[in-house]
C-alpha cells in the first residue's frame, strides 16, 4: 500500500547556479510544482511574485544567505542545500538566519525525505531531525566533537532536547 507523499502538488523554489542540480533536484521532487532559478537575480523575482511552500537554496554562487534573510522576511520555510559552504559555520549561520534545515548536496537522494519532515512540521525548523538523521555524517564530516567546540551548538543541541522532552 502506497500512499500520497505530504509533498504532493507543493510549490517549491529551488535556486543553484548548477544546472545538474537543479535537474537531479527536480527528477528528485517530481511530485512537487517547481520552479528554478541559477541566480540571485531570477531567485528573488520569484521570491518576490509568487508563494512558496518550500524555498531550496544553495550558498554560493547565489548569494543564498541573502536570498535566505528574504525567503524568511516573506514567511518560506527554507533549506540550504550546499557542498562547497558545508562547514559548521555555515551550518550556524542559517540556523540564525532562519533556515529550517540544512542538507548536504551528496544527500540530494534523500532530500524528499528530508523535505517531508519539514511539510509535515508545518514548515517550521526540524533541526531535531536533521541532527537526528545526519548527526553520524556531520560528526565524520566536522569532526568527532565539532558540537562540543563551538558553545552556540552544545547550547543548541541541548535546547533542542529539552525541546522534544517538554513536547512529550
Amino acid at each position: 500500500m502506497t500512499s500520497d507523499s505530504p509533498l504532493k502538488d507543493r510549490s517549491i523554489l529551488v535556486v543553484d547556479d548548477e544546472p545538474d542540480v537543479l535537474e537531479t533536484v527536480e527528477e528528485e521532487l517530481d511530485m512537487c510544482i517547481i520552479r528554478t532559478a541559477t541566480d540571485y537575480e531570477t531567485a528573488m523575482q520569484y521570491l518576490a511574485g509568487y508563494t512558496f511552500d518550500i524555498v531550496i537554496l544553495d550558498i554560493m554562487g547565489v548569494n543564498g544567505f541573502e536570498l535566505l534573510k528574504d525567503a524568511v522576511s516573506r514567511g518560506f520555510p527554507t533549506v540550504m542545500l550546499t557542498a562547497h559552504a558545508l562547514s559548521p559555520e555555515a551550518l550556524k549561520k542559517s540556523i540564525n538566519l532562519g533556515a529550517v534545515s540544512f542538507l548536504p548536496k551528496e544527500k540530494i537522494p534523500e532530500l524528499k525525505s528530508f523535505l517531508e519532515d519539514v511539510v509535515i512540521g508545518g514548515g517550521k525548523p526540524v533541526w531535531h531531525k536533521l541532527f537526528d538523521k545526519l548527526g553520524s555524517y556531520f560528526k565524520k564530516r566536522f569532526g568527532p566533537d565539532w558540537q562540543e567546540q563551538d558553545r552556540f551548538f552544545k547550547e543548541f543541541v541541548e535546547e533542542l532536547k529539552t525541546n522534544i522532552k517538554a513536547q512529550s
